[in-house]
Parts: structure tokens; C-alpha cells; sequence
């Protein structure tokens, strides 16, 4: 009885887990959610953000500006000093989750124009 409810919860979990899943975000739905956007959220190596996206490929935060494209399906950003760097993106609603070597490393949530007048 206990293997079976054992397998049962595995099973389950395996079920939740699939479902919550969301496919990896296009190169063109990237654009159309970020363009013109603010997105606000944390960074597992770097910690909270809040940039703007303009659509000139400008990034401007209260602290710094760097440069963003669409490069296939990855958005990349080059910051002062950085080589550039990319990334693969879910977008579910208003959230994204930055994933890098196939981990989320980081999320966000997408707030329409330039909510800080950056």
C-alpha cells in the first residue's frame, strides 16, 4: 500500500509539474512583450531590476543605461564595460522568467510604458 501511494504522489507531482510548465517565449513574442515596457523583478546573480525597453534598444534605469536586441529567440543586453549577454524567456501574462543553460535564473513582471519615466 505505501509503494502504491508512493507512485500515486510521484505521479501527481510529475502531472503538477508538467502543467505548470510554460514553452520557452519566441524571438517575436519577446519583442512584443518588452517593447516599450518596463520589467521589474530579480536576478539570481545580480538581484532586483527595474528597466525600461525602449524601442530604439536603449535600456534606461535609474542608474545606468545599456543596449537590448532580439537575436533569434534570445534577448540580449549589452551593459557599459560587459560583454553581451542572452537569454532564453518564458512569458506567461505579465511574467517572465529569465532562463539561462536551461535554468530559470531569474523573473520579472511586465508593466506597460515607462511606469518610472526613466
Amino acid at each position: 500500500m505505501k509503494h502504491f501511494i508512493l507512485v500515486l504522489l510521484i505521479s501527481l507531482a510529475g502531472v503538477v509539474s508538467a502543467a505548470e510548465q510554460t514553452p520557452l517565449a519566441s524571438g517575436q513574442q519577446l519583442k512584443n512583450a518588452i517593447t516599450g515596457n518596463t520589467v521589474q523583478g530579480s536576478m539570481d546573480g545580480a538581484g532586483r531590476y527595474t528597466e525600461f525597453y525602449a524601442k530604439d534598444g536603449t535600456v534606461r534605469s535609474k542608474d545606468y543605461q545599456a543596449k537590448w536586441t532580439i537575436e533569434g529567440d534570445q534577448m540580449c543586453w549589452v551593459y557599459e564595460g560587459q560583454p553581451k549577454d542572452c537569454w532564453r524567456a518564458t512569458i506567461k501574462g505579465n511574467s517572465v522568467k529569465w532562463v539561462k543553460d536551461g535554468k530559470v535564473q531569474g523573473t520579472g513582471t511586465i508593466v506597460q510604458g515607462n511606469s518610472n519615466r526613466y
